[in-house]
């Protein structure tokens, strides 16, 4: 598996969280030879729940749980961390991890664009979009959301266990 990646944090813009002690991690071109290998790699690792279909094309966000999502098809543009929050173009073979908090959407996409999604140990996520009402438990919730034992792409090792350390 080749890949570049990189990772970068996203701030609270008041309405959408994000996570202010873990970063986003896309994984550019990791399943480019086998787009197939996306759910069977995920589950091995301990992130279960897997499901395929689209991005939401509103701003949401899980605060219960971490969200992994990678290109099985197609490309896109998705917008985390909020409505002023950062562009990122994904296509096929990439995989984006988000921690609990980060605000997403699919912004445009080619009609073929589908993602397979997970979460660590299967655990079930909620969806919360921009609300004042539940902002404080949310912000409670998020906090509070362990870190992966194993990276989902590359299991006991790989750059999640380096980067998401609480």
């Amino acid at each position: 598996m080749n890949s570049q990646v990189h990772s970068f944090y996203l701030k609270d813009d008041g309405q959408i969280p994000n996570n202010p002690e873990l970063p986003v991690i896309v994984y550019q071109g990791i399943f480019n030879e086998n787009p197939n290998g996306i759910a069977e790699t995920f589950k091995r690792n301990d992130w279960e729940g897997c499901w395929t279909g689209q991005v939401f094309g509103y701003q949401h966000y899980h605060s219960n749980s971490h969200e992994v999502l990678g290109v099985k098809s197609g490309e896109a543009t998705l917008l985390l961390g909020g409505d002023s929050g950062e562009r990122v173009e994904v296509k096929e073979g990439d995989v984006v991890v988000l921690p609990a908090g980060t605000g997403h959407k699919k912004v445009e996409g080619s009609p073929d664009f589908a993602v397979i999604g997970a979460y660590p140990k299967g655990s079930s996520s909620n969806l919360l979009e921009k609300d004042p009402g539940s902002r404080t438990q949310a912000l409670h919730e998020i906090r509070n959301v362990p870190v992966p034992e194993k990276d989902p792409v590359y299991g006991d090792e790989g750059p999640l266990l380096h980067k998401w350390v609480k």
